[in-house]
């Protein structure tokens, strides 16, 4: 019996991929549930798994652009495989290391029906492509961690878990709860390390083919430059007493939510407050209409190794300052395992980026289109300020808003900042609503 691989349909507005990889050799032998091929789209890597067991075959190979629900491969349950596993990637330390063992025994190998436990090796030879990754960056030794997947297998749940109780080798990842004072994080996200193609010792240049979603990417920034009036305003923010109030109350926030309280929930807060009250900075262009939005659904720019992504915290209106943390963290973590989907992407009606965790002391962030606003938060940093006639040291972060003049007027987008700015300066008045 032979089962096609068809490329799966993932979003309305999407017909066509790319074919980032595949995770199987031509001829390979493959199991129910395994992945065997990513799809790059303009917007999100998507991972295809087999259908059933069997040989796999390919009718189009890696980089090519295929359409919604093209054949571009088949697995045949009666085949025999005429090619050899895929080497196992290398582990993320030496102490991941062990010797080839015998292939996993199956359910009825003792003849009494019950299962052998897994040989030693088992789960890290029969990691996923994505398990791997999530190992390789966290560090753990995944014959270590209990396996809950399929036959003991393990899953990038169980990864996840295990590196949650307690630190990686070589130190936490950059987030909310642990950077430095003087440097905000995008609450729990982890942003990750960039790419870099370097040209190697007698080579002057070096050509790479952009990715899809970078295609997309620069495709957007452009059409926001050339289709929407964009200006920016920038403010000031005296962040001692977030910080204090952080300070306070993180250690019992994280016992009692398990996640660190970062600043970027209190600017989520903070900037629902500013569209409820000025509502045009909330809406859209459409035609000859101005669209409006009765709610609130804030994206959060994050980036990852395949370029900035932009997950939508959708309906944050009536999300507490522990749920936007939790999300938040929920989507780095999908970014970072490459799960990001459609849905997640879309939806937004205003977007926070978060320049700060590179250092940035000021920026023009760019629209998201076709939003009309996006807030940009850079790093705290203590400066002279003159206080009550006085000059005295304050942890201060330059924002900056940039909207589309066609739909918000100056006035508008400055008192918009104004209102971020006083409920960062003073948060009670996120619990007020004031």
């Amino acid at each position: 019996m032979k089962v096609q691989i068809k490329v799966p349909a993932v979003g309305e507005s999407i017909t066509e991929g790319t074919i980032a990889q595949w995770t199987k050799k031509d001829g390979e032998f493959v199991k129910r549930d395994e992945v065997v091929m990513v799809l790059e789209t303009d917007k999100a890597s998507v991972e295809v798994v087999a259908e059933s067991d069997g040989v796999i075959s390919m009718t189009a190979k890696a980089g090519d652009v295929v359409k919604v629900g093209a054949i571009i491969g088949e697995i045949d349950s009666d085949g025999k495989a005429t090619s050899a596993p895929a080497p196992a990637a290398p582990e993320a330390s030496t102490a991941t290391k062990t010797s080839a063992p015998p292939p996993p025994a199956s359910p009825a190998a003792n003849g009494n029906g019950s299962a052998k436990p897994p040989a030693a090796g088992f789960k890290t030879e029969t990691m996923s492509p994505s398990v791997r990754r999530v190992v390789s960056e966290s560090g753990i030794n995944p014959e270590s961690v209990p396996g809950t997947g399929r036959g003991g297998r393990l899953t990038r749940a169980d990864v996840l878990a295990a590196s949650a109780s307690g630190p990686a080798p070589g130190g936490a990842p950059a987030t909310a709860g642990n950077m430095p004072a003087t440097r905000p994080a995008a609450s729990s996200v982890s942003f990750l390390k960039q790419p870099s193609t370097k040209p190697q010792l007698g080579e002057e240049i070096v050509r790479e083919q952009m990715t899809t979603i970078r295609r997309r990417i620069a495709e957007r920034l452009v059409q926001a430059q050339s289709t929407a009036a964009i200006l920016t305003t920038f403010n000031e923010i005296d962040m001692t007493n977030c910080m204090a109030l952080r300070k306070k109350y993180k250690e019992p926030f994280e016992k009692k939510y398990g996640i660190g309280l970062g600043f970027m929930g209190f600017f989520v807060k903070a900037v629902i407050e500013g569209l409820k009250a000025f509502p045009r900075v909330n809406a859209f262009i459409e035609g000859h209409d101005i669209v409006y939005h009765n709610y609130q659904s804030i994206g959060v720019a994050v980036g990852t190794e395949k370029g900035l992504m932009v997950p939508v915290l959708k309906h944050a209106e009536h999300m507490s300052l522990a749920e936007v943390e939790m999300a938040i963290k929920n989507y780095a973590l999908k970014a970072r395992d490459g799960k990001i989907s459609v849905d997640d992407l879309s939806g937004g009606t205003f977007t926070i980026s978060n320049g700060g965790v590179y250092g940035s002391l000021m920026s023009t962030p760019i629209l998201n289109p076709p939003q009309s606003g996006i807030l940009g938060m850079h790093k705290i940093e203590e400066r002279p300020i003159a206080m009550n006639g006085q000059v005295v040291i304050r942890p201060m972060m330059y924002v900056a808003l940039s909207y589309d003049h066609r739909i918000v007027d100056g006035s508008e987008s400055v008192s918009f900042l104004v209102r971020v700015k006083e409920c960062i300066e003073d948060p009670t008045r996120l619990l007020l609503e004031i």
